[in-house]
């Protein structure tokens, strides 16, 4: 029979196990949230001037039309220019998984609507992930400074990014929102974060 003490000290260690593998688990998604946390913006904030926005591709619905989240990126970027922070949006993914159309397209079309000029609008239609997506703004579109615009959940990960691509970077969210896709976002960062560290400190793309 195991006296008083001995359970105590095994309850211990369970306390210490069911903390600690959850922070170990999301530790870089921490890290990366804390490192960013003085360039990253969100609703009611205004960035510092920069050359460009880019705003990050996702889901197009299987209608052609914008799903939810993209739609608010979009108008996050339009927000940014259209609030003389930006002189050039740059609208950066790649095919839809649901249409086969290029996410970019559909972005653009949405960004008109809201009063942002096709002039002012450039199309990286090879922006198949975030990495990918800074690396390109540095190297085919020479822009210096960026607003890199995504939902909170996404965004210090996105600004990280950029920063480590040589980019002066600062993070721009919409007003967050409590759905089933937040929270399937914030899950999905934890494991996204860890690619992250792997992609920068691998060398990716030097």
């Amino acid at each position: 029979m195991l006296g008083p003490t001995r359970i105590r000290r095994r309850y211990r260690w369970l306390v210490a196990l069911v903390v600690l593998i959850p922070t170990v688990v999301a530790g870089p998604w921490l890290v990366l949230g804390i490192a960013t946390m003085g360039d990253v913006y969100g609703p009611g904030e205004t960035p510092r001037s920069a050359d460009a926005a880019i705003v990050l591709g996702t889901l197009v619905n299987a209608d052609g039309s914008l799903s939810p989240r993209l739609e608010q990126r979009v108008e996050a970027g339009a927000e940014l220019f259209c609030g003389g922070v930006v002189d050039t949006l740059i609208m950066s993914g790649t095919d839809s998984s649901t249409t086969g159309q290029n996410e970019t397209t559909v972005m653009r079309d949405y960004a008109i609507t809201l009063g942002v000029p096709a002039s002012a609008i450039v199309l990286d239609p090879l922006g198949v992930d975030t990495f990918t997506s800074c690396q390109r703004a540095d190297e085919v579109y020479h822009a210096q400074s960026v607003i890199v615009v995504s939902q909170q959940y996404h965004v210090a990960r996105a600004t990280w990014l950029c920063q480590r691509a040589g980019l002066e970077t600062q993070g721009y969210y919409p007003a967050p929102s409590p759905t089933w896709w937040t929270l399937r976002g914030i899950a999905r960062e934890v494991g996204a974060s860890w690619k992250a560290l792997a992609d920068v400190l691998g060398g990716r793309g030097e």
